[in-house]
């Protein structure tokens, strides 16, 4: 089972980097360590950049910090039952 803190905490690390308020999910990939394949994992849970990005909607942009943004990301996952 995928521990939520610690994809959260992942998410952050990787998303802080970005110059906010971002407008779109284009604006995070040059703060992303590893681009689009920065993977999150925790348990059973693992997902690259580029697949939150095609499974969850995206987001309700714009984002003036990180926290913000991994909250909508975690809250849209729960809900597709990936986490």
């Amino acid at each position: 089972m995928a521990d939520e803190d610690e994809i959260r905490e992942q998410m952050i690390d990787a998303f802080e980097g970005a110059d906010y308020p971002i407008s779109n999910p284009m604006d995070l990939v040059p703060a992303l360590p590893n681009g689009p394949g920065t993977k999150f994992e925790s348990g059973d849970f693992s997902m690259t950049a580029m697949e939150l990005n095609t499974k969850t909607s995206g987001g309700d942009f714009p984002y003036d910090d990180p926290e913000s943004f991994v909250d909508d990301v975690i809250e849209d996952l729960k809900d597709q039952g990936e986490l």
